[in-house]
């Protein structure tokens, strides 16, 4: 039986986010820098003959059916006309509702595993189209390098980003996308930036416009970026919760970790440039088709 182990899904963080307007059918326009790390959900991908998509493992809170890896697997299943099936099963360490893209993440994973078992030869272009029917940041993670994003967040450019260490606090609150968008506070005219300037340009305020209405929603998250601001430049992450702060050296995030407060989950990881789908799939992997070199 053909399978796939222990495929990683990484988490993203989103090293600012403007809001520079808003479309007519109500979803906001975006600029943001996504930045992959190591961080990851873990997923083992097994092919079935008879066409059904299971997932093996129990999540809290999460019906197997609205599952975002469920939901990839049926609509590549369906896009292309594939009689296969599959079981799969999703070891989670990132945090739902935490503003790392794990969801999105497991998705794109989900549908970079499945092109490759089911041999259904979507190049990447096709499977990112397809996977913004998921959601705005799944095409991001099929990208497979970090992203300048514009519009609703996926239209990318690829952007070099600093190799440096985070720190990351959960605050043990779960924000709703939806009630940070629709808040009135929200700022919605940020002037738009040009990728050339980031991060160089000193005049520009790198800021999350999210931040503000999250931190007055949920006290939690604003706490969480006081007491990291000791160290950095502490910022909010997506539409929340996860807040980080950017470490040149490993050993100064270390460090950090040392003093956090009990009551938060804190974890460190390391900026990536590449996808590590990239080593699962070797050679056959949708960002060679594309002509990215994925050192």
């Amino acid at each position: 039986m053909r399978r796939l182990d222990n495929c990683p899904a990484p988490a993203k963080l989103n090293l600012f986010l403007h809001v520079t307007g808003r479309r007519a059918d109500g979803y906001h326009l975006l600029q943001t820098a996504f930045q992959l790390i190591d961080r990851c959900d873990y997923l083992d991908v097994e092919v079935r003959e008879d066409g059904q998509i299971c997932r093996t493992n129990d999540i809290e809170g999460v019906p197997a059916d609205s599952d975002l890896i469920v939901r990839a697997a049926r609509l590549l299943q369906t896009h292309t006309g594939c009689q296969l099936g599959a079981n799969l099963t999703l070891r989670k360490h990132l945090p739902m509702g935490g503003g790392v893209g794990g969801g999105s993440s497991d998705a794109a994973t989900t549908l970079l595993a499945l092109n490759h078992l089911w041999e259904t030869g979507l190049q990447r272009e096709e499977l990112m189209r397809l996977a913004l029917q998921l959601g705005a940041d799944v095409p991001f993670f099929l990208f497979g390098e970090n992203a300048f994003a514009e519009g609703v967040g996926e239209e990318l450019q690829a952007l070099t980003t600093p190799d440096v260490w985070f720190v990351v606090l959960e605050p043990g609150v779960q924000v709703p996308t939806p009630a940070i968008f629709s808040a009135k506070e929200l700022t919605r005219d940020t002037k738009p930036v040009r990728i050339a300037d980031f991060p160089g340009d000193a005049k520009q305020t790198w800021k999350n416009d999210l931040q503000t209405v999250a931190c007055a929603l949920f006290p939690q998250v604003d706490a969480a970026i006081q007491w990291l601001s000791q160290y950095g430049d502490a910022k909010m992450t997506g539409s929340g919760s996860c807040v980080f702060c950017a470490f040149v050296e490993e050993s100064a995030a270390e460090q950090v970790l040392k003093q956090v407060p009990d009551r938060w989950v804190s974890w460190k990881a390391k900026a990536l440039s590449r996808h590590p789908m990239a080593q699962k799939l070797g050679s056959k992997n949708i960002w060679l088709e594309a002509g990215l070199t994925l050192k």
